[in-house]
């Protein structure tokens, strides 16, 4: 029988909104086993529609059950969950967590082996500790909605919560190091992660802009901030992104483009100096580029090996060859929607393979088999259920 990376681990999920399930997915899809907790009467954010698009997309190969964690019987439940768990997620703000007595200081003296994950918005404290976040305003706090759009446009977010899937990607690694680390010492402990950090590192080079250089970056369009000719060009359908940031890489665009005589300037012999002159380069490309399709000079320039793609929509991106070929898509029986697409994990391994997609469960789907399985019978669920402990 075939194993999956992650067999035979449990992991007992508290998390909402996005960057914390996004971070048990993960987990998830390649073979942990999830309890995921929702709180009774939970009318808010995507756990509102167990059925939507959203909730579908996070929320697959989990169990769900429905616990009352303010209620001492619902604590109970928690506590013998996690008596045979190896990690707990959770994005509580410290305050909550305290006060419902879930924090890591009492989890990890009743449960020494536990690797507890915590995403926060600005971490667990400091003068915003207590605050909480949504991935549009960490994108404005952590500048890059400064570097987004154009000069003459105000700052603008980018179209995907990049600061949560950051968070969350981040929070799954750091489980796995607390997890290989438990191999040798014995122990669980704390990994935390924050919007705020994660979205910050991933500034990169831009926020290296600042701190090795204390050059402040500015919004420079669909263009790279520091090399030309590196952006996006109109083209007769559409739009084309092209890269030619070393003198190599020039030198084969202007092959591609019959070296017409406007590209020998000395203005752009050199990376420097077509830096220096980009936007009269710009221009001079794109009067190149306006009498051809895209699928023309991807062609052409691939055959030259200058690096170049299309600005697809998301309906041309699936429906791109290659990432039909890649199968990202995996299909699956909702029991609801019927048959639905939904992404499969990106991370390929050659012996392993992630487990199969399961559907999302809908609302308290499992909690009465996680209860007996717990040893609680019938009676004593039912009037768990009467209470609206569960």
């Amino acid at each position: 029988m075939v194993t999956s990376a992650l067999d035979g681990i449990r992991v007992v999920d508290l998390t909402v909104a996005r960057a914390g399930p996004a971070a048990v997915r993960l987990l998830a899809e390649w073979g942990a086993e999830v309890i995921r907790i929702e709180i009774p009467g939970e009318t808010g954010g995507i756990a509102a529609d167990h059925n939507s698009s959203d909730y579908i997309n996070l929320h697959g190969n989990k169990r769900l059950v429905t616990v009352d964690l303010k209620d001492v019987r619902g604590r109970h439940i928690l506590d013998q969950l996690l008596e045979s768990a190896d990690v707990l997620v959770e994005n509580f703000r410290p305050p909550v967590k305290n006060r419902l007595g879930i924090d890591y200081p009492t989890l990890a003296q009743r449960f020494p082996r536990l690797v507890y994950a915590s995403i926060s918005g600005f971490g667990q404290d400091g003068p915003l500790g207590d605050k909480g976040a949504v991935d549009q305003i960490i994108q404005g706090m952590a500048g890059l909605m400064s570097l987004t759009g154009t000069a003459e446009a105000p700052p603008t977010r980018t179209g995907i919560a990049v600061a949560d899937m950051a968070a969350g990607y981040l929070l799954a690694n750091g489980t796995l190091l607390a997890l290989l680390e438990r191999h040798d010492s014995g122990r669980g402990q704390w990994v935390r992660v924050s919007l705020i950090e994660a979205l910050l590192s991933m500034l990169d080079f831009q926020a290296a802009r600042w701190t090795v250089d204390q050059e402040v970056p500015e919004r420079v369009g669909n263009d790279h901030p520091t090399i030309a000719p590196m952006g996006t060009f109109g083209t007769a359908d559409g739009y084309l992104n092209v890269a030619a940031p070393n003198d190599r890489l020039w030198s084969r665009l202007c092959e591609a483009l019959g070296t017409p005589a406007e590209l020998s300037d000395p203005a752009f012999a050199t990376v420097a100096s077509r830096f220096h002159n980009r936007e009269r380069l710009k221009q001079l490309l794109e009067k190149f580029f306006s009498s051809q399709t895209r699928a023309e000079l991807t062609s052409r320039l691939d055959e030259f090996g200058v690096p170049c793609g299309p600005v697809n929509t998301v309906e041309e991106a699936f429906d791109d060859p290659q990432v039909r070929h890649l199968g990202v898509v995996e299909q699956i029986v909702h029991p609801v929607r019927g048959d639905v697409g939904v992404l499969r994990s990106p991370i390929t391994m050659s012996r392993t393979s992630a487990v199969s997609k399961r559907p999302a469960p809908g609302p308290s789907a499992d909690t009465g088999e996680v209860l007996r399985e717990l040893g609680y019978t019938p009676e004593a669920i039912a009037e768990l259920r009467s209470d609206g402990v569960v």
